[in-house]
């Protein structure tokens, strides 16, 4: 009776709170299910959950959201913030939305949890789908200081900031937290040319339910780095792996999205295939904000 109870409470009203986990569902649970992975660490799914979530419901799917246990709306100061307990987290996702499959839609850092998770638990997955996602970390670093040293080439203390980049230990969260504020600084993560659609989700987001509840956990990434060995991965070979063994892959990404180069978008092509990769047009990195139409229609078309 109470099983019962919970499942038409989901059904109802969607939100639910399990072992300290935030998640929310949108549309037909009939619809295929399609979960999404939040960026991070020290991330959450508001701003795809206040701009998109319902849109590509719209298009026929059943969508989840969730944060992760100790990110965003999930606090949980005990959170040890490893890849284990996000397989855990994710897991618990399924179980209370009672999915046995589900198309995992994975952003930013999330690429990383979807593409090891899929490895992993590979009957899980229908497909996944990697929205500017990380896969080659270090050449993510390695790229972003590169362009660093050119924009800032006349700039005296900028390069010293950027020699005190590459001197840090490469596996540490300093390292990682020190090459995003240079690639913020040289706007990497903005859109060139804000198109109207775009500035009025931005406004709408802002002055929205889900923009108090942006909670950001500084700590997220200091507890990932201390109890996560694995970090700063090359996931290529896992991707080539998955695909190999039947699992569709799919790539969206912004072609101005600034932290990743030619060659690792060529890259990424190259391992999902061509008619699975698009490349956005005056897109940057939060390409369902900053090309809505374009990122939906490319779900809608892959995943149907």
């Amino acid at each position: 009776m109470k099983q019962l109870l919970l499942f038409l409470f989901i059904m109802i009203f969607g939100a639910v709170q399990a072992q300290n986990i935030y998640s929310k569902s949108y549309g037909n649970p009939k619809d295929p299910a399609v979960i999404f992975i939040h960026g991070g660490p020290s991330g959450n799914a508001t701003l795809f959950e206040g701009t998109t979530a319902q849109k590509l419901a719209d298009k026929g799917f059943y969508v989840i959201v969730y944060d992760r246990r100790g990110e965003g709306r999930s606090k949980d100061d005990q959170a040890s913030m490893t890849f284990k307990e996000s397989f855990e987290d994710l897991n618990q996702v399924y179980s209370t939305y009672r999915i046995k499959k589900a198309n995992i839609l994975a952003h930013s850092f999330g690429g990383i949890i979807g593409t090891l998770f899929t490895r992993q638990f590979p009957k899980k997955v229908s497909s996944l789908t990697l929205a500017g996602a990380l896969f080659s970390q270090q050449e993510t670093y390695d790229h972003i200081l590169k362009e660093a040293k050119e924009q800032f080439k006349t700039d005296s203390l900028q390069l010293k900031k950027i020699t005190e980049i590459e001197s840090l230990n490469k596996n540490s969260a300093a390292y990682r937290k020190r090459c995003y504020e240079i690639a913020s600084e040289m706007k990497f993560f903005t859109m060139p040319s804000p198109t109207s659609e775009s500035k009025q989700l931005r406004t709408d987001y802002e002055t929205g339910e889900f923009y108090p509840v942006n909670f950001r956990n500084a700590e997220s990434p200091l507890k990932f780095y201390k109890n996560e060995p694995r970090n700063n991965l090359d996931n290529t070979a896992v991707l080539k792996e998955i695909r190999k063994n039947g699992i569709p892959i799919f790539a969206v990404y912004g072609k101005d999205d600034g932290i990743f180069s030619k060659k690792q978008l060529n890259d990424m092509k190259n391992i999902v295939g061509n008619n699975h990769f698009k490349l956005i047009d005056n897109c940057s990195h939060y390409l369902f904000v900053d090309q809505q139409n374009e990122f939906l229609q490319f779900i809608s078309l892959n995943l149907k």
